[in-house]
């Protein structure tokens, strides 16, 4: 059963190494084209606000209230806002992937590391075992 266990853990690494290149690659153009569309969808908005906005149109009755600096500065703050918020998902969703990643390797190194260290506990107890079969021969010879 360990030998099963090892061997489909052996192939499953060996197959991971092989497509760990081409994963990270489509990984990499997918946020890359990820980030174009809402680059994209982001400089729509604010063409569409740019031609919402006519600064030489102006109300009765607003003459005297400025009314396009405030809607700039709300704008800029929830274009530097999504920004902002963009950046977090993107970093958390780099830990995500890591974390994916690197959760079978562990588990396989942990396992690995486990085999080895049954072998290196049977040894020790098997050189004990001789010793004190040796000392128990020379304890009857006497």
């Amino acid at each position: 059963m360990k030998l099963k266990l090892l061997n489909v853990l052996t192939v499953s690494l060996v197959t991971l190494a092989i497509l760990y290149p081409g994963i990270i690659f489509f990984n990499l153009i997918w946020g890359r084209h990820i980030e174009l569309v809402k680059t994209q969808d982001l400089s729509c908005q604010v063409t569409k606000i740019l031609k919402e906005y006519n600064p030489l149109y102006l109300q009765p009755g607003s003459i005297n209230t400025p009314q396009f600096p405030a809607h700039r500065k709300l704008y800029r703050h929830n274009f530097f806002m999504e920004l902002q918020i963009l950046a977090e998902q993107y970093k958390i969703a780099t830990i995500l992937q890591w974390l994916v990643l690197c959760t079978p390797i562990g588990i396989g190194f942990g396992i690995l590391g486990y085999d080895r260290y049954l072998v290196y506990r049977a040894a020790v107890l098997k050189a004990q075992v001789e010793m004190l079969e040796r000392l128990w021969q020379q304890s009857i010879e006497q």
